[in-house]
């Protein structure tokens, strides 16, 4: 029986009757003996779902004959689109390049190893049928060497407590999106990983669905705890997106104040020391530690004022916040 998870606070999307079109977007980095096998489970799975699919293969720098087995598929079959990029530039930048040119109704992203199964592709559309604006997989059982399985383990524990969201597997490349959250999605780096956190935070609704994971057959894993590090860099980059991107001088403040407040105590001790009589205070060395805190503290204070200017020039109306008509009345503004 397949588990579902949803991501509190945001409210389902209103059902939706027929998706007309969904594209899958597929970045793969040397996977010269999955991609032709990839996509003869994807017209498989498009015949009997009977939904048109594009399919989108996203060529991340590949130095085998990746490429040249990717060109030879989309000359033969129309509805694959190749995408090559001239060297790696990551996972993430594969994936923002697949939704800037996708046109589907729902975009389903998969990794090319063969280790997600496209059968599992109905299940996630059905889930953006019934109200989901993102569908995340969750490999309950992996077929994963230690040294992958336990840092994706890790990591997901410490990202669904720093977001306060029950989703096990934030790592899982499968998943479904509908086409309103991607322009929501600023991907760079390693924020491919956080897409159900960053979409959750903008009040989109978010379920997590149990897929199967396959072992993998060919070529080699590109993860494991060489990742750690980047991940948790990006994990603050997040935080500080999702909770400070609108309101920088709040995060500014937050560390910039006490720091100042403490300067000035320390100034201000010195200063009745000095008053009082009770000898000089020019060679306490608690007196340059004041005067260290409150220039510090001050300069924190006017980083967030010029970020707060910076953004206030920048910001659009669309960058504050996600809306939608909920009446046959109403327009979405230009």
């Amino acid at each position: 029986m397949t588990k579902k998870t949803e991501l509190q606070p945001a409210p389902d999307h209103p059902p939706t009757d027929r998706i007309t079109s969904v594209s899958i977007v597929v970045p793969f980095l040397n996977e010269e003996d999955t991609l032709a096998a990839l996509y003869e489970e994807l017209s498989a799975v498009e015949s009997e779902l009977g939904t048109p699919f594009e399919i989108i293969f996203v060529d991340d720098g590949s130095t085998d004959k990746s490429r040249s087995v990717a060109q030879d598929l989309a000359a033969r079959h129309d509805n694959l689109r190749l995408i090559g990029f001239r060297r790696n530039f990551g996972k993430a930048a594969a994936l923002s390049y697949g939704f800037r040119v996708a046109t589907g109704d729902v975009v389903v992203t998969m990794d090319a190893d063969l280790q997600d199964d496209p059968k599992e592709i109905p299940r996630f559309i059905e889930e953006i049928q019934s109200g989901a604006d993102l569908v995340s997989g969750w490999k309950r059982r992996r077929h994963d060497p230690i040294d992958k399985t336990l840092p994706s383990r890790i990591f997901n524990a410490m990202t669904s407590r720093a977001f306060n969201i029950e989703i096990h597997d934030i790592n899982c490349g499968f998943k479904a999106y509908r086409r309103e959250v991607l322009s929501h999605l600023n991907l760079y780096g390693e924020l491919h990983r956080f897409t159900p956190a960053l979409a959750n935070a903008g009040g989109f609704s978010v379920r997590e669905i149990e897929v199967e994971h396959r072992a993998r057959e060919h070529g080699v894993s590109k993860y494991g705890w060489s990742r750690m590090v980047k991940g948790l860099l990006d994990l603050l980059t997040v935080m500080l997106i999702t909770r400070y991107g609108a309101r920088p001088l709040h995060f500014f403040g937050m560390i910039g104040l006490p720091i100042l407040g403490l300067g000035g105590l320390f100034i201000g001790y010195l200063s009745v020391l000095w008053l009082l009589g009770m000898g000089p205070i020019g060679t306490r060395p608690l007196l340059q530690i004041g005067i260290l805190f409150v220039v510090t503290g001050v300069q924190l204070l006017g980083i967030g004022l010029i970020a707060e200017l910076v953004l206030a020039s920048k910001l659009r109306e669309d960058d504050k916040y996600v809306a939608q008509p909920l009446d046959d009345k109403s327009e979405r503004p230009e």
